[in-house]
C-alpha cells in the first residue's frame, strides 16, 4: 500500500503532527518534574504505544527503563470486544518500582482496568497512567489517568501508532478513519 493509498483511508486529520509533538514535550516535562529523584519504569502497551513511548521517553530527564506488554481486545474490529488477553508479558519485575503505563488510547477503559489490576497485584511502589488519547464519551469503567495528551471525540482514529487491521500506524498525525473505507474492509 502506497502512502497515497494509505492516506485515502483518512477521513479527516484530528491532531496535526506538530501539535502532537508539542504536547509530548509538555508531558515529558510534567512527568520529569513529578518523578524527580526516582527511577522510572515505563511499561508500553504494544503495539499502538510504541511511537508515543519512544518520543515521550526522549523528553524525560529522569532515569528510566522500558518494558512492554501486548494485550488484545480488538482483533480487526473497530470496537473493543471486552475480552482481554495478555499476548506478551513483562520481562522486568515491577515489585517495588515506580511504574508508568504508557498507552496510546483509552476507549471504554476495560482493557486498561484489567491491565491495572494485573500490575497492581505485582506490588509496584507506585503505578500511574499516561495516555496519548482518551475518549471520555466511551468510558464504561473509570480508570485514573494521571497524564493525558488529548481528549478526543468518539471517532475511530488511526495514525501515530494507532491502526485499523494493522495498517495506518505510520501516519505522523492522528486521523479519523474514513467510515466508507471501514465499511468496505469489515
Amino acid at each position: 500500500m502506497t502512502q497515497a493509498e494509505l492516506e485515502r483511508g483518512v477521513g479527516e486529520i484530528l491532531i496535526e503532527e506538530q501539535t502532537l509533538q508539542a504536547r509530548i514535550v509538555e508531558l515529558g516535562a510534567e512527568i520529569s518534574a513529578d518523578y524527580e529523584g526516582r527511577d522510572l519504569l515505563l511499561v508500553g502497551v504494544l503495539k499502538g504505544a510504541v511511537f508515543f513511548m519512544a518520543d515521550l521517553m526522549r523528553e524525560l530527564t529522569v532515569p528510566c527503563e522500558i518494558d512492554f506488554m501486548a494485550i488484545s481486545s480488538y482483533g480487526a474490529a473497530t470496537d473493543s470486544s471486552g475480552v482481554v488477553r495478555i499476548l506478551k508479558d513483562l520481562d522486568i519485575n515491577v515489585a517495588g518500582r515506580d511504574v508508568l503505563v504508557v498507552e496510546d488510547i483509552i476507549d471504554s477503559g476495560l482493557t486498561l482496568s484489567y491491565l491495572l489490576r494485573t500490575l497492581k497485584a505485582r506490588r509496584p511502589a507506585s503505578i500511574e497512567i499516561c495516555a496519548l488519547l482518551t475518549k471520555p464519551d466511551r468510558r464504561e469503567i473509570d480508570v485514573p489517568v494521571r497524564y493525558v495528551g488529548f481528549d478526543i471525540p468518539n471517532k475511530f482514529v488511526i495514525g501515530y501508532g494507532l491502526d485499523f487491521a494493522e495498517r495506518y500506524r505510520n501516519l505522523p498525525y492522528i486521523g479519523v478513519m474514513d467510515p466508507d473505507i471501514v465499511s468496505k474492509l469489515t
